[in-house]
């Protein structure tokens, strides 16, 4: 055969190996819409962004965030009738380390995880990548299967397997980890780096994909932990090498804007990202410890908030209560509870319900979580003397309507709360105590006159989150006579036996038996009887048997019917409100 014969026949096997893989891209689009991964919309614009970049289709939607990881993992797994290569699959060791180098498998995105059968099986992130087990099976002389891997999970494996070798990738050529720490320029540089962006990039991906609230990154002396938060509760995920913590931190800081050269103090941020085409905010905050800084970054996704109280999970008695109360024109509305209890996602419902053109609403808060349209949001800013105080002071000189105040703190902000109330203003606010009736007590602390509380108060709902129960793997059982003796159910056991359910976890649940969380609370509104209690100084208990005497039903009551109708568990009643029955 002669040159050009040659040429036109390589010619031809290039273009039937592209044509190839573009029929498998589409299919991998078909597959990816009917497994729910994403919309034929996104599917079509993605195609428009490939067209104009000249990438093919699966790279481009992941790289703007309108399929997940996981997502395109589990498509790639159809396409090829391929496995899943989970975090158990990953060798303890690395393999053949003497003919594939860790910079070769990690710019290929492929990871050799076991031997089987005279086979080398490859875990690799990009699928249609005909050239990595290729080149492996060139280099170990053994035929090559392909596995799919989780990006995430790979880059964790690789992390854990080939430590000394990240560590000398990221820094190209720096002496040791302290001196990065040292050198704010080559801190900056190595959180530039591609293998350190791509990584924070899918700690960030996998928190949302799997609706993480929280991510906390704690450096220690021997290793580097991240942690997801998930229904409140924390679960740790397999973490990187603690080599690239330096690295891993200062991207952090580089994305919300903090001084990476600042490692003495604490600092907060934020960061804004499109992830699956969804803009999502990232509340940073960083803290010195003793192996270095600790990161904890909160999830802010608008998307998956509700502000409905039926998804809150609020008693509808408690909503009716609440409701009533925020049509008054006048008085103080307080929500009370720990940090993490769903206070200010509360207060955000019942002002997107009373929320009007004929309203004029304004916020003060620390930080804003949420932007609600139509409403005037504010920040304070400490370390400029913009505290609550006073900018309430400078919001009652624009004639509002209502004003939600972050968080009481302080006789200063109280006092100014109360002449905003005494004055026509409805306030919203919070506090942390432990139940409504201590939010009198509290307040009196603070230093607040009796006589004041008594003209302004005019509602408390205080509240817990309580982890909703699985609903595709709950079990029931009944219930034990020592618990019924216990928690005073005797008179709804003499209608019938009483029935409790438990956790079991399945694949929905992350095998937690819990999904999702609900709010449990109590709603007090001062009467005559609460009032002459005030004025005579009495404790919060002589408030709250005031309280149930008038109908109040108390938050262990109200957990203890969510945990009868199934929603909950008994144990998830008494760790959130640590009751003593």
């Amino acid at each position: 055969m002669n040159v050009s014969g040659a040429r036109l026949t390589a010619q031809n096997s290039a273009q039937a190996t592209q044509g190839t893989a573009d029929r498998q891209v589409e299919l991998l689009a078909t597959i990816l819409v009917r497994q729910g991964h994403c919309d034929a919309q996104t599917i079509d614009r993605g195609r428009r962004v490939a067209l104009e970049s000249g990438q093919r289709l699966h790279l481009v939607l992941l790289q703007l965030g309108l399929v997940t990881e996981r997502g395109l993992a589990e498509g790639f797994a159809t396409l090829l009738a391929a496995p899943l290569a989970g975090p158990a699959r990953y060798p303890e060791a690395p393999l053949f380390p003497e003919r594939l180098t860790p910079r070769f498998l990690r710019t290929a995105r492929a990871l050799p995880v076991a031997v089987e059968q005279e086979t080398l099986v490859v875990a690799m992130a990009d699928a249609l990548d005909e050239f990595t087990p290729a080149a492996i099976a060139a280099a170990t002389g053994l035929p090559v299967r392909v596995e799919i891997a989780v990006p995430i999970e790979l880059e964790a494996a690789f992390g854990r397997l080939y430590p000394e070798g990240d560590a000398a990738e990221a820094s190209e050529g720096s002496d040791s980890g302290e001196a990065l720490e040292e050198d704010a320029e080559r801190l900056k540089d190595l959180a530039s780096e591609a293998p350190v962006i791509r990584l924070v990039n899918q700690l960030i991906g996998r928190a949302v994909e799997t609706h993480a609230s929280d991510i906390h990154i704690e450096p220690f002396e021997d290793r580097l932990r991240v942690r997801y938060r998930y229904d409140g509760v924390l679960h740790e995920a397999e973490s990187p090498s603690s080599r690239l913590a330096p690295a891993i931190i200062s991207r952090i800081k580089i994305m919300s804007k903090l001084d990476i050269a600042e490692r003495r103090l604490p600092q907060d941020g934020r960061i804004k990202l499109a992830v699956r085409g969804t803009e999502i905010d990232f509340r940073v905050s960083t803290t010195p410890t003793l192996y270095g800084e600790k990161v904890v970054l909160r999830v802010l996704d608008r998307s998956s908030v509700s502000f409905d109280y039926e998804k809150l999970g609020l008693p509808p008695h408690v909503v009716e209560a609440w409701t009533r109360a925020l049509e008054l024109p006048n008085g103080i509305l307080l929500v009370t509870g720990p940090t993490g209890s769903g206070k200010t996602t509360t207060l955000y419902t019942g002002l997107t319900t009373i929320n009007a053109v004929t309203r004029n609403i304004v916020t003060v808060e620390d930080p804003i979580e949420y932007q609600l349209p139509g409403i005037n949001q504010t920040q304070i800013k400490p370390q400029i003397g913009l505290n609550f105080a006073a900018m309430l002071r400078s919001i009652l000189r624009q004639d509002p309507d209502v004003i939600m105040v972050g968080e009481i703190r302080d006789l200063e902000t109280a006092q100014i709360a109360v002449q905003a109330a005494l004055t026509g203003h409805l306030v919203l606010s919070t506090l942390h105590t432990n139940s409504a009736a201590a939010t009198i007590t509290r307040l009196r602390d603070l230093g607040l006159e009796d006589y004041l509380l008594t003209a302004v108060l005019r509602g408390v709902l205080a509240q817990r989150l309580v982890r909703r129960l699985c609903n595709a793997c709950k079990k029931e059982t009944p219930a034990p006579p020592e618990l019924i003796a216990r928690f005073g159910l005797e008179s709804r056991a003499a209608a019938g036996p009483l029935r409790l359910w438990h956790p079991v976890g399945c694949a929905q649940c992350r095998s937690t038996g819990y999904k999702g969380r609900q709010a449990i609370a109590e709603f007090l509104q001062p009467d005559p009887d609460i009032e002459h209690l005030i004025f005579a100084k009495a404790d919060q208990t002589e408030i709250e048997k005031a309280a149930v005497a008038n109908g109040m039903v108390t938050m262990f009551q109200a957990g203890l019917e969510a945990a009868l109708a199934g929603t909950t568990t008994l144990e998830e009643v008494v760790r959130s409100i640590r009751a003593e029955a």
